[in-house]
C-alpha cells in the first residue's frame, strides 16, 4: 500500500540510452532517473548568445562574496554568434515500481512502431522488454523476466544476492542480453534474428565462405506463425563458473564488437583482490573473451590476458575504427585487440607502484579515474571523451597503424575549451548525434553537451573552396557532408570510410582541437543530504501593506564538489512585482499591441513586441464601464478624446486583428472595432487608435432576438462569440479589417455549445482535412466546440458546414480520447463548463494542448496524438490525458458573479504568450493558478501567492518585458514578472543558488532572519613534520591524498548574500588544535574536520538566571583516516548584532562561538530535548544530553550506549520521548527523564509529590526513591527498538491523534511506520 506522496519526480540521472524508439527513423533519449523513465525526442534550435541581464540582487551579492557567480565557458559562443543547439523535448514519462539498474537497446522483429525496444532491468534481478505503441502512444510491456528463485541462489555460506548490482549488457547484433546478478550467476535472454544464428548482413564471403542458400518455406502459414512468435527465445541462467572455473570474482563484462557470435568479456580474478595483501595480491585480474553458443548453451574462451592491475574496475568495448576493449582503473587505462595485444598508459603517479604491467607513462596528469565515464565521439571517430569524477574532460586518441592499435594517449581539454563544462561527475553518457551527447549525473545538472573542432586538425577537408583554416565548424556538418560523398561509393566499408579522419602515423598532441559547450540542461535537486523549513517575511511594493507571509519555504541542500549549492522549494509562485496602481472598482483587464502602422508616431513599439494599451473593466454603483489608459515609459495614464465610450459597458473581451490594425471591444450586446493607425491629414499623420470604425450588433434580424455574448475567443482573421441561447457566431475580418459573419451549416445551427476556443494550427499537428475544397489564406484556424451534452466538435474555418472531428464521450474523461469511444454503462460523466486549446511550453519548444475546466474548479488537459491506422500510412487524431494530481481548494470560486438572469458566471481561463520566456495558461479565482511547461517536462500547475486574483493579462512593457499585469485584491493594478532564476518543471517553484564546494548541512536560524550552512571542499594532504616521525619529512611524492576542509557560513535570507563565515587554521590533523576563545568571532575548523549536522535550537545559557537563548548547535568529526580513531566536536554559536559594512547592512549580524566540546568519535546527529534548554549529541557509539554552561564547556548529564553508527535523532518537542537511528541496527524509542528532586525546596523542605514518578517504581519506599533521584537526576532509557536490521537513513515522528507513530527510511528506498507496543517483549 502506497501512503505516502512524493514531493517532487527523481531528478538524479541514473542511466541514460539513445535509440530509435518511436520509429524506425527517430533519435529518442531514453533517460532513467532511479524510478522514473523519461522519453525524448531531439530539436535543433537557432539560439544566439547574448549578455546575460543582471539582477540587483545578484550583482550586489557577488560583489560581497562572488556566490552564485558562475564563470562562462571560455571557447564557447561569444556574444553575437549563432549556432544550433539541441534541445530535449519530452515526449513521456513513467513511474516504475523499481528502482532502474540498467538500460540497453534490442532490434527486434516486426516491432509496433518499426522502431527500437528497450531492455529495463530493476533491483533483485528483474527484465523487462518494452516498446513503443504508437496507436496509444506509450510504452507496451512485451514480457516481464524474473530471476529471483532460489534454485539459482547459492548455499547459506553465500553472500545475499540483495547485495550486489545487476547489471545489464546486450550484444550489439541484438542476438541476446545477459543479466549479470547475484554473487556469479548471469541469466541468458535470446532473441530472435532474421536468420538466427547466421547473421546474413554480416556475411563475409573471404572469411565465412560459401554463403548458404535460405530455404524457402513450403507451408503457407509460416510466414503467419513467425509473425506471432516472440521476439525473445527461452532464457536460461549459468554459473560463471560453468563457463570458466577461473570466473571466481567477477568484476566487470560486456558484449564485444565485431565478433560473429556472441562474445563479451569479463574482468575477474581467482582470488579476492585486497589492499592489506597488496604486496602478496598485486596485479590479480584476467581479461577473458567468451564466445556463447546460443544453441546449445556452451560457451568458448578465446582469449585471456593474465597479470592485470588489482583496481581495474569497467569494460568499455569500442566500435570501429578502434575495435577492441578498453579497461579502465583508478590509475590506468589499458586496450585490448581481438588478438590479445594490449597498450597501455598511466594516469598518475601512483599506477607505478601498484602494478607491474606494462604502462606508457603519463603520470603527469595526475587523474583519479575513479567513477569516470568514457564515450566515443562518434559511431565512426577513434577518439573517446573521459570524464573524470570531478567534471574534468579528458580525450583518449589511439594510434593507428592499419587494422591494430599501437598506441593510446590521454590529454586534458583545457578550461578555454570548456573543459570544465561539466560540474560534477557523470554517471552515464549517450551519443545522441553527431557532434552530440547526453551526460546524465547524479551530483550535478545533467547536461547535452555538443563539441566542434577546427578545420586544419581534420586530415580530410571539405570541399567549399570559401572555408578558412582556421575556420571553427560543427562536427555534425562536417560528417554529413562526409555521408553525401560515401553515398556515391556503395561499396565502401564504415571502417574504411572513417580511418581517413584518424591519423595513422601519429597523435594529436594538442587538446585545442576540440571545443565543447553546453547546449541544454535537465535540473537535478539531489543528493539532498539536509533540508530547513522557514517561513520568510517579504516587503510589499506598496509601502502602506508593510510586510507580509510569504508561506513555508523549504531549502535543500543540492549536488557535489562545483556543483554543490541549495536549492529553495515553494508551492506558490511570489510575482516580482516592479509597478503598482490604484485603479478604484476595477474587475478586469486586457492589455493591446497595436499595428506597425502606428510606428511613424510610436517610434518602434510594435517592432518590440510592446504594448500600447490597458483595457479596464470597472464595475462602481451598478454601473458597468470601460476605460483606455496607455502605456509608456513615463507612466500609466488614461487616454482621453477617444471614441471608445466608456457608456456602453463592460467589455467581455478585447484583442486586435488584422495584424494588430484593428481593435476589438466584445461587449455583451455588440462588437465595437476600432482603428489603429494613423491617417494623413494636410500631409501630416495623425494618431486615430480608437478611433470608431464600425459597430457589429448581435440582434437577429429573422427573429429579432438579442443574445448576449458570454464568451469570446479570437484568431487572426476570425472571432468566434459564444453566446447565452447555447449558439455561437463566427465573424472574420476582411483586408479593410471590417467584420462579416460567416455563414453555419444546419447541423452546426441545430448544435447547443457550452464553450469554444479558435487555434491556428500552423505545425499542423491535428492533420484535420475539410471534405469542401478550401481556398483561403486565412490560415489553418480551427474552431473547438464543447457541445451542451459534453461532446467536442472541430471545424477547419472558414468552412462551417460539417465538423472535421467528433468525439461526444468528452464529458466521460476517458484516457485516450477517440471519436470510437464506447461509453461504459456505469461511467461516470463530468460537467464540464470550459474548453481551451492553446500552446504550452517555452522558447525551445511548443505543442498544443486540449485544456478543460469542470464545473467544480478542476483542471482537466488533453494532449493531441496522430494515431497510425492499422495496415495504412494514414493516421487519426486521438487525445491522451495527461495526470494531474493537482484538485481545486474551492468548488465555487469568488470570481463567480451573477448576471440579470440570477445565472452564475465566472472568469474564463485565458491563454497567455510569452510571459517569462513561457507560453502559459492563466486561471483565476480564489485560488490563482498558472499552468505552465518547459520543453523536458510536462504541464505543471502552480498556484500563485496573490490571492484572490479576478483577471490577469500578458504585459509586455519597456518597464516590465515579458510580464503580466493583474488585479489583487485591493484594487490595485500590479505590473510583474515571474520571479528571476527560478524554475517550474516539477510542480515547485525552484531556484538553485551554487556555491561551489559540497554543502553538507543547512538550518534556518528565524531571530537574524539567516540560513546557517557548512560546506567543505577538496585540499591536498601533506605529512607535517614531526619529531617522533621523522621519514614524514621524507615524504616526496607529488600526487597528495586529499581530504575534506569544512567551512560554516551564516547566509543571508534576502539578499542570499553570506555575512560571515570560518576561517580553517592551517593545523594538521595530526596535531592538537588550538583553545578556542570564547570572545573570538573568527573561530577555525581544523583540517579533514567536516561539519556533520546543523541545528537550531532553544537552549538555556545561564545557569544563575536560566536565560533561553536561540542558538546553533553543530556537530563536527574529524575523518583522519584507517590509522587514527576519529574525533569529533559540539559548537555552539549564537547569532549577535554588530556595526554592518557600509551599505551593506544584512553584514550586521555574525557568529559567535558561546561552547564546545571534544569528544570521541564523530558527532553525527543532534536534537533539543526535554524542556530545561538542553542538548542531546549523537557521538560515536553514545547518545549523551548536554547543558550549557557560561563557562563554555557542555557537561553530560546523560548517557546511552549505542552500538554502530546514529544517523538520526529526533524527539517529540518538550515530551523527552526520543527516537534514535542506526545505520545498522535499527531504530530504537527512548525516553528522557529529569527527576522531580531537582525542583524540590532545600533537602530540610522537602516537598512530596502526591505520586512516584515511573522510575521510582522499583524503590521499596520513598526515602529509596528519593535517594535514586539524587544519585541520577537525569536518566535516558531504552523503551523499544525494532525487532528487525535496518539500515535507517531518515527517521521522524508521526503523530495522528493520540496515537504516536514513527516513520523511518530505510537504505533500500522503503518507507516503515512503526508503532511502540509496551505490552509486547523484545524478541531475543
Amino acid at each position: 500500500m502506497q501512503c505516502f506522496t512524493e514531493l517532487t519526480p527523481p531528478t538524479a540521472v541514473s542511466h541514460s540510452l539513445s535509440l530509435p524508439f518511436l520509429s524506425g527513423s527517430a533519435n529518442n533519449l531514453i533517460v532513467a532517473k532511479t524510478s522514473l523513465l523519461q522519453i525524448f525526442s531531439l530539436k535543433s534550435v537557432i539560439t544566439e548568445s547574448t549578455a546575460a541581464v543582471e539582477d540587483p540582487i545578484e550583482t550586489r551579492r557577488d560583489s560581497i562574496n562572488g556566490l552564485g557567480s558562475s564563470k562562462p565557458i571560455t571557447g564557447a559562443l561569444q556574444r553575437g554568434d549563432r549556432a544550433p543547439t539541441t534541445k530535449l523535448v519530452l515526449i513521456a514519462q513513467y513511474e516504475l515500481s523499481g528502482v532502474v539498474t540498467s538500460l540497453a537497446r534490442v532490434k527486434i522483429q516486426n516491432s509496433k512502431s518499426g522502431g527500437e525496444a528497450l531492455l529495463v532491468s530493476l533491483r533483485n534481478a528483474k527484465v523487462s522488454l518494452v516498446e513503443w505503441d504508437a496507436e496509444r502512444y506509450s510504452i507496451a510491456t512485451i514480457s516481464i523476466h524474473l530471476y529471483e528463485r532460489e534454485d539459482v541462489h547459492g548455499g547459506p555460506w553465500e553472500p545475499n544476492p540483495d547485495d550486489h548490482v545487476s547489471y545489464l549488457t546486450v550484444d550489439p547484433r541484438s542476438r541476446c542480453a545477459a543479466l549479470k546478478f547475484g554473487a556469479r550467476h548471469l541469466a541468458i535472454l535470446p532473441f530472435h534474428q532474421p536468420g538466427d544464428d547466421l547473421v546474413m548482413e554480416d556475411y563475409e564471403p573471404d572469411s565465412d565462405g560459401e554463403k548458404p542458400d535460405t530455404p524457402k518455406s513450403t507451408d503457407k502459414n509460416t510466414d503467419a506463425k513467425e509473425a506471432e512468435k516472440t521476439p525473445y527465445g527461452a532464457s536460461f541462467v549459468l554459473s560463471m563458473l560453468a563457463l570458466d572455473p577461473s570466473l571466481l570474482h567477477p568484476v566487470h563484462l560486456a558484449f564485444m564488437y565485431e565478433y560473429r557470435d556472441p562474445t563479451f568479456g569479463i574482468l575477474s580474478s581467482q582470488v579476492a583482490s585486497s589492499i592489506s595483501l597488496f604486496q602478496e595480491r598485486r596485479d590479480t585480474l584476467s581479461y577473458t573473451v567468451i564466445s556463447l553458443d546460443l544453441e546449445q548453451r556452451a560457451s568458448t574462451a578465446l582469449l585471456s590476458v593474465n597479470n592485470l592491475p588489482y583496481d581495474l574496475f569497467a569494460v568499455i568495448p569500442l566500435r570501429l575504427p578502434i575495435g577492441g576493449t578498453l579497461l579502465i582503473g583508478g590509475n590506468e587505462i589499458i586496450h585490448v585487440d581481438q588478438a590479445g595485444k594490449t597498450n597501455g598508459a598511466s594516469v598518475n603517479e601512483f599506477a607505478k607502484s601498484s602494478t607491474s604491467f606494462a604502462l606508457a607513462d603519463q603520470s603527469d596528469l595526475g587523474f583519479r579515474l575513479e567513477g569516470c565515464v568514457i564515450e566515443q565521439l562518434g559511431h565512426d571517430s577513434s577518439e573517446l571523451l573521459m570524464m573524470m569524477n570531478d567534471g574534468e574532460l579528458a580525450i583518449i586518441g589511439f594510434k593507428i597503424d592499419g587494422r591494430s592499435v599501437s598506441g593510446l594517449s590521454i590529454r586534458r581539454v583545457p578550461e578555454v575549451n570548456g573543459g570544465l563544462a561539466l560540474l560534477a561527475g557523470p554517471a552515464c553518457a549517450s551519443l545522441i548525434g553527431r557532434g552530440r551527447m547526453f551526460i546524465g549525473s547524479e551530483d550535478a545538472d545533467s547536461v547535452v553537451l555538443g563539441w566542434s573542432r577546427k578545420l586544419d586538425k581534420l586530415k580530410r577537408q571539405r570541399s567549399n573552396t570559401d572555408l578558412q583554416d582556421d575556420e571553427e565548424i560543427d562536427i555534425s556538418d562536417l560528417e554529413e557532408d562526409m555521408d553525401d560523398d560515401d553515398d556515391l561509393y556503395a561499396a565502401t566499408k564504415t571502417e574504411e570510410k572513417t580511418r581517413e579522419l584518424v591519423p595513422t602515423t601519429e597523435i594529436p598532441d594538442q587538446a585545442d582541437d576540440y571545443r565543447f559547450r553546453v547546449h541544454d540542461s535537465m535540473e537535478n535537486f539531489g543528493p539532498m543530504r539536509s533540508i530547513a523549513l522557514s517561513k520568510p517575511r517579504r516587503h510589499s511594493p506598496n509601502s502602506t501593506r508593510g510586510e507580509r507571509n510569504t508561506g513555508l519555504e523549504l531549502l535543500a541542500t543540492s549536488g557535489r564538489s562545483r556543483a554543490g549549492g541549495l536549492t529553495t522549494f515553494r508551492r506558490q509562485i511570489e510575482p516580482r512585482v516592479l509597478e503598482q496602481h490604484l485603479v478604484p472598482d476595477v474587475t478586469r483587464l486586457w492589455t493591446v499591441s497595436v499595428s506597425k502602422a502606428s510606428d511613424a508616431l510610436s517610434h518602434d513599439r510594435q517592432s518590440e513586441g510592446l504594448d500600447n494599451y490597458i483595457i479596464t473593466s470597472t464595475e462602481s454603483e451598478g454601473k458597468l464601464r470601460s476605460t483606455a489608459f496607455s502605456l509608456s515609459s513615463s507612466g500609466f495614464e488614461e487616454v482621453q478624446d477617444t471614441d471608445l465610450d466608456p457608456e456602453a459597458g463592460a467589455a467581455v473581451d478585447v484583442a486586435t486583428l488584422n495584424n494588430g490594425s484593428r481593435i476589438v471591444q466584445v461587449l455583451p450586446s455588440e462588437l465595437r472595432t476600432f482603428d489603429s493607425g494613423p491617417n494623413v491629414t494636410a500631409g501630416y499623420p495623425v494618431l486615430l487608435d480608437f478611433g470608431l470604425a464600425q459597430i457589429f450588433p448581435m440582434t437577429d434580424e429573422a427573429t429579432g432576438a438579442e443574445p448576449k455574448i458570454l464568451s469570446a475567443s479570437f484568431s487572426d482573421p476570425f472571432v468566434l462569440l459564444i453566446r447565452d441561447d447555447e449558439s455561437i457566431m463566427v465573424l472574420r475580418a476582411d483586408e479593410s479589417g471590417d467584420l462579416d459573419e460567416v455563414e453555419q451549416g444546419e447541423s452546426l445551427q441545430s448544435t447547443g455549445v457550452r464553450f469554444g476556443s479558435l487555434y491556428e494550427d500552423a505545425n499542423d499537428v491535428f492533420r484535420l482535412e475539410s471534405d469542401a475544397e478550401i481556398e483561403d489564406d486565412a490560415g489553418n484556424v480551427l474552431m473547438f466546440l464543447l457541445t451542451i451534452g459534453g461532446g467536442l466538435q472541430i471545424f477547419r474555418l472558414p468552412s462551417l458546414d460539417s465538423c472535421v472531428y467528433k468525439a461526444d464521450g468528452l464529458a466521460f474523461l476517458p484516457p485516450f480520447l477517440t471519436p470510437s469511444f464506447w461509453v461504459r454503462r456505469s461511467q461516470a460523466k463530468e460537467s464540464l463548463t470550459e474548453l481551451l486549446v492553446t500552446e504550452l511550453g517555452d522558447t525551445s519548444h511548443k505543442a498544443p494542448y486540449l485544456i478543460l475546466r469542470s464545473a467544480a474548479n478542476d483542471l482537466i488537459i488533453y494532449q493531441p496524438f496522430q494515431s497510425p491506422v492499422s495496415g495504412t500510412r494514414d493516421t487519426t487524431l486521438h487525445f491522451l490525458k495527461l495526470p494531474n494530481p493537482n484538485f481545486s481548494k474551492t468548488a465555487l470560486p469568488a470570481s463567480y458573479d451573477e448576471n440579470e438572469d440570477g445565472e452564475t458566471t465566472r472568469e474564463p481561463m485565458r491563454a497567455i504568450h510569452d510571459i517569462g520566456g513561457y507560453s502559459a495558461v492563466f486561471l483565476p479565482g480564489d485560488t490563482p493558478t498558472f499552468i505552465l511547461k518547459s520543453a523536458s517536462s510536462p504541464p505543471q500547475l502552480i498556484n500563485m501567492r496573490e490571492t484572490p486574483i479576478g483577471s490577469l493579462t500578458r504585459l509586455n512593457s519597456s518597464n516590465c518585458e515579458k510580464g503580466f499585469a493583474y488585479i489583487d485584491q485591493e484594487g490595485y493594478v500590479n505590473f510583474a514578472r515571474l520571479p528571476s532564476g527560478c524554475r517550474y518543471h516539477t510542480g515547485w517553484v525552484t531556484r538553485k543558488t551554487s556555491f561551489g564546494e559540497d554543502v553538507h548541512a543547512v538550518d534556518y536560524h528565524e531571530p537574524s532572519e539567516a540560513y546557517v550552512i557548512s560546506v567543505s571542499r577538496k585540499v591536498d594532504f601533506k605529512l607535517p613534520d614531526h619529531e617522533t616521525h621523522p621519514e614524514w619529512s621524507s615524504e616526496s611524492t607529488s600526487f597528495f591524498p586529499q581530504v575534506e576542509q569544512g567551512t560554516i557560513k551564516l547566509l543571508d535570507q534576502k539578499t542570499w548574500s553570506i555575512i560571515d563565515e570560518s576561517v580553517h587554521s592551517p593545523i594538521s590533523i595530526r596535531s592538537l588544535p588550538r583553545p578556542l576563545s570564547i570572545d573570538d568571532h573568527r573561530y577555525p575548523l581544523n583540517t579533514a574536520e567536516v561539519v556533520m549536522c546543523i541545528k537550531t535550537m532553544s537552549l538555556e545559557i545561564s545557569e544563575h538566571t536560566h536565560t533561553r537563548a536561540t542558538v546553533v548547535a553543530v556537530g563536527t568529526a574529524m575523518l583522519c583516516g584507517e590509522d587514527l580513531p576519529t574525533t569529533g566536536r559540539v559548537l555552539v554559536f549564537n547569532v549577535i548584532d554588530v556595526v554592518p559594512e557600509p551599505d551593506y547592512p544584512e553584514t550586521g549580524r555574525k557568529l559567535k562561538l558561546m561552547a564546545q566540546a571534544e569528544v570521541k568519535g564523530g558527532v553525527t546527529a543532534l536534537s533539543e530535548i526535554a524542556t530545561q534548554g538542553l542538548l542531546m549529541a549523537a557521538q560515536g557509539q553514545k547518545v549523551m544530553v548536554r547543558g550549557l554552561k557560561e563557562d563554555g564547556t557542555l557537561l553530560p548529564v546523560a548517557f546511552m550506549d549505542t552500538q554502530c553508527y546514529t544517523s538520526v535523532v529526533k524527539e517529540v518537542k518538550g515530551t523527552g520521548m526520543c527516537l534514535v537511528g542506526d545505520a545498522v541496527k535499527g531504530v530504537w524509542f527512548c525516553g528522557f527523564y529529569v527527576s522531580p528532586v531537582l525542583f524540590m525546596l532545600p533537602f530540610d523542605h522537602f516537598y512530596l509529590p502526591p505520586s512516584l514518578p515511573p522510575f521510582f517504581s522499583g524503590a521499596d519506599n520513598l526515602q529509596d526513591g528519593l535517594s535514586e533521584g539524587l544519585t541520577h537526576p537525569y536518566q535516558l532509557r531504552l523503551f523499544g527498538k525494532s525487532t528487525s536490521h535496518l539500515e535507517i537513513l531518515a527517521a521522524d515522528f508521526l503523530p495522528d491523534g493520540k496515537n504516536l507513530y514513527l516513520v523511518i527510511a530505510d537504505a533500500d528506498s522503503n518507507i516503515h511506520v512503526l508503532q511502540f507496543d509496551p505490552e509486547q517483549p523484545f524478541l531475543p
